[in-house]
């Protein structure tokens, strides 16, 4: 039976690379193009907020996908490719240390998780209260200034990135919690 572990000579294996090379460059490009513009609306205005260009910027024509969505994309696919091709690494970890990595990404994914929840309930909030007020919101533009009431954070934004995060750590800690084979094992197959 052939190993669902990918070796550097597979060809599947330089696909996922390049695959997450294309998802890196999205992402250091988003985050990049993000910056700009964060710096841009502090230097005007004296204020900003947190991934509001991230959800009005539709890329690569008005109302096909915005920013926000291409980062999701990228980081989800980017992920999936990390966790095939660096297997070797999390192989090596035992005891203690694989013991904290999996505490760490339990944590991570419980607190990415309340995020979500909490952020998706404001959210429904205030389009529920502007629905009562005889004035549907645009969704992309509802903010909450938490935590820093300075600094608020757009919710489409915050739900998303949150998500990410959860979905990432959820799914190393499933990693990490499989049976895994020494790389002696996988050598000899």
């Amino acid at each position: 039976m052939k190993s669902s572990h990918l070796q550097e000579t597979d060809r599947a294996y330089k696909a996922y690379l390049y695959i997450f090379y294309v998802c890196a460059f999205l992402m250091l490009s988003i985050m990049a193009y993000s910056t700009w513009a964060m710096l841009q609306e502090w230097s005007e205005k004296g204020t900003y907020v947190m991934g509001e260009v991230l959800v009005t910027t539709h890329v690569p024509f008005p109302h096909f996908a915005k920013l926000i969505t291409w980062l999701f994309f990228a980081c989800i696919i980017g992920w999936y490719c990390v966790s095939r091709i660096g297997w070797k690494k999390a192989v090596r970890l035992h005891s203690w240390r694989m013991s904290l990595l999996q505490l760490m990404l339990l944590g991570f994914a419980i607190i990415c998780l309340y995020e979500v929840l909490y952020n998706f309930m404001v959210l429904n909030a205030l389009i529920a209260a502007g629905t009562i007020n005889g004035q549907v919101p645009d969704i992309d533009r509802l903010t909450i200034a938490y935590p820093d009431t300075s600094r608020p954070w757009n919710l489409i934004f915050a739900t998303k990135i949150f998500l990410v995060g959860f979905l990432i750590s959820a799914h190393s800690f499933y990693l990490s919690t499989r049976p895994r084979k020494s790389l002696d094992e996988l050598s000899t197959e």
